[in-house]
């Protein structure tokens, strides 16, 4: 391979036995990649911030559903979520177990809810309305609530998931109202939880969310608080993006050693020994995942290069949804080396017929040329789970690099065909 632009990569051996240009010409692009040892070691991070004994991780799984991700990821001894019919059902088919997952969703309807109970799950609600709803269907059993810190994070207002601005959580002053439901369904509160947002790269206002849900736990009614089983403290630990550019990570270190600090403190002083657990998703699965594209055509509009792929919104939304920014890495087949990689500024688009189909705008990069396989880096999370059939284009394939540096295909490309199973046949034959 040529190394136009690979340096990340190869620091990784993240393709293991074989190049992105052999990938592509197998498998085909679009293509998701993901690097099953980088998964574990993500997985293995969290696991290891806190030696309480009541300390989990519990992965949310709406980052990424691939059922064989799934299983590494319990095979590592993370927890889930679900938070829809769908996702449980990945689960359960990934193998794990209803005492190890939690149903943590927002205005289900009734069905869903019942759903829920009847795989044995411990639900979260996030509103009185939920609550009074639950209580109705499961008069006597346990439930999760949610509550508002009141302390949002993240990269995007579209992320941030507490504070006065989001739909999210209880708020604390209407504690007495979650009470008063509790003894009128006669439920247990098994559970608390809150979620702060995405994409935190600072550790302090974590931690400070974290003390607001163990000040509003303590606070509660001693027979109410000698019930409760589970402490949530939420997810949006962020991974840099700005590969490139030597961006620093998260201080896990810093993090553990304060979280741990937390935990034990006040387990001690208030006598809680139930479980603590966070809930990260794209801290684990963003990393392991890479995006695979083949330019098809280049042009200049104006002073303006365009590098045209198919990397359409409809296989990574992320840049067009959210405006992120995902680095990019540029490999070209040995035979063809090319005369110009001095940097120019490129703009890097898809194929979909919308003006915003734009996945990295203005970026400073070698020239990019028609053929050339391109790596759309930290792609394994909110990336295929968030694909769509716009303009009817078939989802894309997922392979999965084992950690002997051997490939499986752990989703295979959809075909035509697919597009159309779900609809009537017999109005199908009659139109034609």
């Amino acid at each position: 391979m040529s190394q136009v632009r690979s340096a990340y990569t190869d620091n990784l051996n993240f393709y293991g036995s074989y190049t992105p240009c052999e990938l592509a010409a197998t498998y085909g692009t679009p293509l998701y990649v993901y690097n099953e040892n980088l998964l574990r070691e993500r997985c293995r991070d969290l696991l290891n911030l806190s030696r309480h004994p009541g300390f989990g991780v519990n992965y949310s799984v709406k980052a990424n559903t691939n059922p064989v991700l799934l299983k590494i990821i319990r095979e590592e001894g993370l927890v889930v979520d679900a938070m829809s019919p769908g996702e449980l059902y990945l689960d359960k088919l990934s193998g794990f177990q209803s005492s190890e997952i939690l149903y943590i969703s927002n205005n289900n309807s009734e069905s869903e809810l019942k759903n829920a109970l009847a795989h044995n799950l411990l639900i979260s609600v996030d509103s009185l309305s939920q609550l009074d709803t639950l209580g109705r269907l499961n008069r006597h059993g346990k439930v999760m609530v949610r509550f508002n810190p009141g302390i949002g994070a993240g990269h995007h207002a579209k992320v941030i998931t507490a504070g006065k601005e989001t739909k999210f959580g209880i708020t604390p002053d209407k504690t007495d109202g979650v009470i008063a439901l509790l003894q009128h369904h006669h439920l247990t509160l098994a559970g608390i939880n809150q979620h702060i947002g995405s994409l935190f790269m600072e550790s302090d206002g974590y931690l400070n969310a974290a003390q607001i849900l163990l000040h509003l736990a303590e606070a509660l009614p001693d027979n109410i608080f000698a019930q409760l089983e589970l402490i949530d403290f939420g997810g949006g630990f962020g991974i840099p993006y700005h590969k490139y550019e030597k961006k620093p990570r998260l201080d896990l270190i810093e993090l553990g050693r304060r979280l741990h600090a937390m935990l034990n403190s006040w387990s001690e002083k208030s006598g809680y020994q139930g479980r603590f657990l966070i809930e990260p998703g794209r801290y684990i699965v963003a990393e392991c995942g890479i995006l695979l594209g083949r330019v098809h055509a280049v042009k200049n509009n104006g002073d303006k290069r365009y590098v045209g792929t198919d990397l359409g919104f409809n296989v990574l939304v992320r840049p067009a949804m959210y405006d992120s920014f995902h680095d990019v890495e540029i490999y070209r087949p040995s035979d063809r080396r090319g005369s110009n990689t001095a940097p120019m500024l490129q703009t890097i688009v898809g194929n979909i017929c919308e003006s915003g189909d734009i996945l990295a705008k203005n970026r400073l990069l070698p020239v990019i040329e028609e053929e050339d396989v391109l790596g759309i880096l930290d792609a394994g999370a909110y990336g295929f789970v968030m694909a769509s059939h716009y303009n009817q284009r078939c989802l894309p394939a997922e392979v999965l690099i084992r950690h002997d540096g051997t490939t499986d295909l752990i989703r295979r490309r959809e075909t035509l065909e697919d597009l159309a199973r779900c609809f009537d046949s017999r109005a199908s034959n009659e139109q034609s």
